[in-house]
C-alpha cells in the first residue's frame, strides 16, 4: 500500500508505473528464523549488491516493535532516494495502530509499505502474523484500511498483490512446488499489478513464470539469496528468439517430479540460455564484492547478516572446503570480524582458481552435470547457483516398533559411512552440520546489539 493519502492515491498501475518504475524483477522479503531484529535478511549492503545484478525493486521485512534497530536512518543511507530506491518496507505484525505508527516513521524513506500475510513459519504463528492472520477474520477486517485478501485486498486499497502460489502448510522440506495456475487465476481476477513468486531456480524460470502467470513482475526469495546474479542475464535472454516460441522448454524444476532418462538435461540438449554465465558468476567474487559494499557503508551491517549471506552465496564450495566452512562458522564478533570474513573468502578464491585452471579448456556446457536422482542441472561448485532443497524423508513404517526402527537406522548409517577425507564424506558432514546462517547467530546478535548500544 503506497504512502499516498486516500484523496491523492494512485491506482494500482499508476503507482506501479509512475512511482516504482514498472519493476519486473523483485527481491522478496524474507522473515528471518530469529526473533531478534538484528538478523534481518535484507541489509542495506545486500540491496546494493542485488541492484547491481539486475534487481529492480526490493521489499524489506521489518518488525514494528524493533523499528529503530531494523531501519537505521542515522547515516542517511537507508532508503536514500539516489542509491536505495525504489524500496517497499514490509511489516510483520497484527496490531493496526502499531503498524500505522511504524509506517508513518518509514514514510519518507520508502515508496510503499506492505503487510505480511504470507509467511508460514513458526515465528509467524507465534507472533500471529503472516498467513496465520487468515485464522482471525475479525482482525483482518479491522486492518481493512491496509490490506485484505485477493479481491478483498484490492477493494480495501492494495495497489499491488504478491502471490506465492503455495498453501501455508507448504514450508520447509515440504515446500513442494508453487502453483503457477493459481497465480494466473489471481492475475485474471484483479485489476492491480500482481507479482508472482515460486519455482524459480534459473534465469530461464523467471521468464517462463512471467509467461505462464502473465504476472507483472517476478518476486524471488531464496533463489536470489543463493545467487545474487539471478537476474543479471535476463535482458539478453528476453531478446532471444527461443522465448518467443509457442511452446517453450519445460521449467527446470519440473524434472524433479518424474526423474527418468528422458527428463535429465544432458549437455547436448540443455539450452545455452538456461545456464547463461552472466547469471552464474564466481560465487566467491560475489562474496568479496558484498564485503566491499559492507565496509564502504556508514550504516552498520549486522555480523549475523553478513555471515548468513556468505554461507548462502558460497554454499556449493563450503560443502567441499570443510575447513573453511568451519572457520567461517567460528568467526566471532568485534571490529576484526569483517577482515576475518574477507581472509576466508580470499583463501577460498585461491583454491577455486586452481580448480578452474584445471578445466580452462572446457566450455561451461561440458562442465554441467545432471543430478542422477532429480535430473536437475548441477553446475561446477565454484559458480553461483540455486540451492536445491532435499526431498523430505520417506514416512516411517508405523507397524514397526521404535526399537526396530532405531536398530535399522543405526545399521544403515554404519554401512554407508564413506572413507574419511573423501569428497562424499565432506559432503555428508556438511549436510549434518548444515546450520549455515544460523551458526552462532545468537552470539552475533548479542554482539550486534552491543555495538548499536555503544554507537548511541
Amino acid at each position: 500500500m503506497s504512502m499516498k493519502s486516500e484523496k491523492s492515491k494512485l491506482s494500482g498501475y499508476e503507482f506501479y508505473e509512475r512511482v516504482l518504475g514498472s519493476p519486473r524483477y523483485i527481491v522478496a522479503p524474507m522473515v528471518d528464523q530469529s526473533e531478534l531484529p538484528s538478523s534481518q535478511t535484507h541489509t542495506k549492503a545486500w540491496r546494493i549488491l542485488a541492484r547491481r545484478y539486475g534487481a529492480n525493486l526490493f521489499a524489506d521485512p521489518k518488525y514494528p516493535k524493533y523499528k529503530d534497530l531494523n531501519f537505521d536512518i542515522s547515516s542517511g543511507e537507508e532508503g536514500n532516494s539516489v542509491i536505495d530506491r525504489p524500496l517497499i518496507v514490509q511489516f510483520c505484525g497484527n496490531d493496526p495502530e502499531t503498524l500505522l505508527k511504524a509506517a508513518k516513521i518509514v514514510e519518507p524513506y520508502c515508496d510503499a509499505v506492505d503487510i505480511n500475510f504470507g509467511c508460514p513459519q513458526d515465528i509467524a504463528r507465534r507472533g500471529r502474523y503472516g498467513c496465520f492472520l487468515q485464522d482471525d477474520w475479525d482482525l483482518v477486517y479491522r486492518m481493512k484500511k491496509t490490506v485484505e485478501y485477493a479481491k478483498m485486498m484490492e477493494s480495501a486499497g492494495a495497489q499491488i498483490l504478491a502471490c506465492h502460489g503455495r498453501i501455508r502448510e507448504q514450508r520447509g522440506v515440504n515446500s513442494g512446488l508453487a502453483d503457477w495456475d493459481k497465480i494466473r487465476a489471481v492475475k485474471e481476477a484483479v485489476k492491480v499489478p500482481v507479482f508472482a513468486n515460486g519455482n524459480v531456480l534459473y534465469a530461464s524460470d523467471v521468464i517462463r513464470c512471467l509467461q505462464h502467470t502473465r504476472a507483472d513482475g517476478l518476486m524471488t526469495a531464496e533463489g536470489q539469496l543463493y545467487n545474487p546474479a539471478l537476474f543479471a542475464s535476463l535482458p539478453r535472454l528476453i531478446a532471444q528468439e527461443t522465448f518467443n516460441k509457442a511452446t517453450p522448454p519445460p521449467p527446470s524444476h519440473l524434472a524433479a517430479l518424474s526423474p527418468s532418462p528422458h527428463s535429465v538435461h544432458h549437455s547436448a540438449d540443455f539450452p545455452d540460455y538456461a545456464i547463461d554465465i552472466l547469471a552464474h558468476p564466481s560465487h566467491v567474487d560475489l562474496a568479496l564484492e558484498y564485503l566491499d559494499i559492507v565496509k564502504s557503508l556508514k550504516t552498520i551491517t549486522t555480523l549475523s547478516a553478513v555471515k548468513g549471506h556468505l554461507f548462502k552465496i558460497m554454499k556449493p564450495a563450503l560443502g567441499i572446503e570443510i575447513d573453511l566452512r568451519d572457520r567461517l562458522g567460528k568467526v566471532r564478533g568485534g571490529h576484526g570480524a569483517l577482515d576475518e570474513y574477507e581472509a576466508i573468502c580470499r583463501e577460498m578464491k585461491e583454491r577455486l582458481d586452481k580448480k578452474v585452471e584445471l578445466v580452462k579448456d572446457k566450455s561451461l556446457l561440458q562442465l554441467i552435470q545432471p543430478d542422477p536422482k532429480t535430473g536437475l542441472t548441477t553446475l561446477p561448485h565454484w559458480l553461483a547457483q540455486p540451492y536445491i532443497r532435499p526431498l523430505p524423508p520417506a514416512p516411517q513404517d508405523k507397524n514397526k516398533s521404535n526399537s526396530e526402527r532405531f536398530v535399522k537406522d543405526i545399521t544403515n548409517a554404519t554401512n554407508t559411512v564413506p572413507a574419511t577425507g573423501s569428497r562424499t564424506s565432506a559432503t555428508k558432514r556438511a549436510s549434518v552440520n548444515d546450520g549455515d546462517d544460523d551458526y552462532d547467530n545468537d552470539l552475533c546478535e548479542r554482539e550486534d546489539l552491543e555495538l548499536k548500544r555503544i554507537k548511541r
